[in-house]
């Protein structure tokens, strides 16, 4: 049953849809950079974007302190300048796109970081941003923030030099909750977690007639029902550009 549920999670896009969207998002964002321009990805880790830059002059960054298993590809990908995001070894104006994405939220100090990016992105230029509204612990211990509101971006972005800023939710808040049930009965499986023996006996038939529901009815219906959402306040995350200010 678990097995044949997760194939129908994989191919319906029930949990990973956040990971999937913002996969599609920076393919699009990338085919729209210019071909030979000059791109820096803060945090790269991994790299999973390289192949979409393949047009570009593509360097990454990273401060390189995680553990494999940690990261998504399993290991980091070579890193040009190993250094804090907020001290970024490179010159002013030198790179035409920063690529950012699910990072603000392990650095210590993203105002600063963001300050650095205003730095290193030629005038014109455009910042391509993704982080969580909200999300649970995840490579700790360099985990800081729970996430970041659209105010939070329009107020920092345009200090550090950004302006036509646009923000676009990951799905709504109804995808959310689909989301938060799938991992509720995961996380409480029967005999998969700590307890007595006694309570996974009385909990396993109560867990078997709500599991269809969580699994499957609640995330399907968050699905259908996402586009209803207009205001999509607590959505899983925001993906935001932002393009340099002409100097005057």
């Amino acid at each position: 049953m678990l097995s044949g549920l997760r194939r129908l999670f994989a191919a319906s896009d029930l949990l990973a849809f956040n990971v999937r969207n913002r996969d599609r998002w920076i393919a699009e964002q990338a085919a729209g950079v210019p071909a030979g321009s000059k791109v820096l990805d803060v945090g790269a880790g991994s790299a999973p974007y390289r192949s979409l830059f393949a047009h570009c002059e593509y360097k990454t960054q990273d401060f390189a302190q995680l553990k494999d298993d940690q990261l998504r590809h399993g290991g980091y990908a070579p890193i040009d300048f190993v250094s804090d995001a907020n001290a970024i070894p490179v010159s002013d104006a030198s790179f035409d796109v920063v690529l950012c994405t699910e990072v603000l939220e392990h650095v210590p100090e993203p105002i600063v970081v963001v300050r650095e990016f205003g730095r290193i992105v030629a005038p014109g230029g455009r910042l391509i941003l993704t982080a969580p509204l909200g999300s649970g612990i995840h490579q700790e211990p360099f985990h800081f923030y729970g996430g970041f509101t659209p105010y939070w971006y329009e107020r920092f972005l345009a200090a550090a030099g950004f302006e036509a800023i646009t923000m676009t939710a990951n799905n709504g808040t109804l995808r959310h909750v689909g989301q938060e049930t799938i991992r509720f009965a995961r996380m409480t499986r029967p005999f998969s977690f700590a307890a007595p023996g006694l309570t996974h006996l009385v909990w396993l038939p109560a867990w078997l007639l709500l599991a269809p529901i969580l699994l499957l009815a609640v995330p399907l219906a968050a699905k259908w029902l996402d586009a209803t959402d207009r205001e999509r306040r607590f959505t899983v995350g925001y993906h935001v550009t932002a393009t340099r200010k002409a100097e005057p």
